[in-house]
Order: structure tokens, then C-alpha cells, then sequence
């Protein structure tokens, strides 16, 4: 892919972007390019250093605050004509209760992820707490002359110690993987105001 296939098609991947932001970030990857040839590269081996028009997009989507792309779509190109006014507002009570009833959907969806991700962190603590209760409770039948009961606390300490590790290991897992699925998601929904050629 040459320079100009390259800009042509992250132009098209990019076209819902506010205008100045999509003149700054193409300006910077021609700039880039140029660069790069000035130095010796041919422009395909530039382009192909630089990454895939995906990853460039991807990297892009991702620095845009999500609410700046709404502005940019929601933004009216033309005058809105006063039966489309008359229209809106007739069907104000059907999309305005979907819209917020979309909203709360997709909110308690996100609040029920980041739950699941405390009960894990919980039940890690629990396991951890329990097994500090077990060694304490061992050290106390030790000291009451009941050794039997003293070494099941002990080994109960310990699993639960190997459990409460383990735990730890997943709840992290657990995290990285909500920040990266809430990541998507979100890159998805911006990917939903861009990428479209705009109409002239």
C-alpha cells in the first residue's frame, strides 16, 4: 500500500471525525510518511512500518472522547424544517422512554460487570481472612491441649492460604479482562459515529 492508498482509505475509516481532528490526524501520518521516505524508505515499506489502516484507526477511536464524536453526528448539517420539528417532538414520547430505557440497559450492564469483578476480589479476601482465622484458631487448641483439632486448622490454614493466592491470580485476570472488554465496547460504539463517508 502506497502514501496515498494509505490516507485515502484511513480518510474513509476516519470521515465522522470533527473536521479538525480528522485534518490533524491525517496531516500527521502524511507527515510521518514523508519523513520516512526523506530517510530512504520507499512508501510502502513506510506505510507497512506504521501498522495496518486497522490498528492506526483502532489507536485513533481510541484518544477521541466519545462525547465529542456524538456532538460531531448529532451536530445538524442543515436547518431542520419545521415539519421535522413537529414530527420529532409528536414522537418524543415513544424514543425519548427508549432511549432512556436503552441507557439504563446498557448502564446495568456495565455496573453487573464491575460486580462481578468485586465478588471475586471478595471471595479472594474471604479465603485469605479464613486462613488467618484457621492459623489462629490452631495456635488456640495448641495452647488447650488438643493438638488433633490444632493440625486440622493448620492444613485447613493452608488450603486456604493456596486458595486465597489463586484467587488473587484470577481476580486480576478477571480485571484485565473487563477493562479490555469495556475497552471494545466502547471502541465499538465510537466506531459506530465514524467510518462513513460524509455526505457533501
Amino acid at each position: 500500500m502506497n502514501k496515498e492508498e494509505f490516507i485515502t482509505e484511513l480518510r474513509q475509516r476516519l470521515a465522522g471525525l470533527p473536521q479538525e481532528d480528522l485534518d490533524e490526524r491525517i496531516s500527521f501520518y502524511e507527515e510521518m510518511i514523508s519523513d520516512r521516505t526523506e530517510d530512504g524508505m520507499s512508501e510502502e515499506e513506510a506505510v507497512a512500518q506504521i501498522g495496518s489502516v486497522d490498528s492506526v484507526v483502532e489507536q485513533i477511536m481510541s484518544e477521541i472522547p466519545l462525547a465529542k464524536l456524538v456532538k460531531e453526528k448529532v451536530k445538524p448539517k442543515r436547518r431542520m424544517k419545521t415539519w421535522e420539528i413537529v414530527l420529532l417532538a409528536c414522537g418524543s414520547p415513544v424514543w425519548v422512554p427508549l432511549l432512556i430505557a436503552f441507557s439504563a440497559v446498557a448502564f446495568a450492564l456495565y455496573i453487573v460487570l464491575w460486580a462481578l469483578v468485586i465478588c471475586v476480589y471478595a471471595i479472594d479476601i474471604c479465603f485469605a481472612v479464613c486462613s488467618i482465622g484457621g492459623i489462629v484458631s490452631s495456635v488456640m487448641f495448641f495452647m488447650d491441649g488438643n493438638p488433633a483439632a490444632a493440625l486440622y486448622f493448620i492444613g485447613a490454614s493452608l488450603i486456604l492460604a493456596g486458595l486465597a493466592i489463586l484467587m488473587f491470580y484470577a481476580s486480576v485476570a478477571v480485571t484485565k479482562g473487563v477493562i479490555k472488554l469495556t475497552g471494545k465496547i466502547l471502541l465499538k460504539i465510537k466506531s459506530m459515529f465514524v467510518g462513513r463517508r460524509q455526505e457533501k
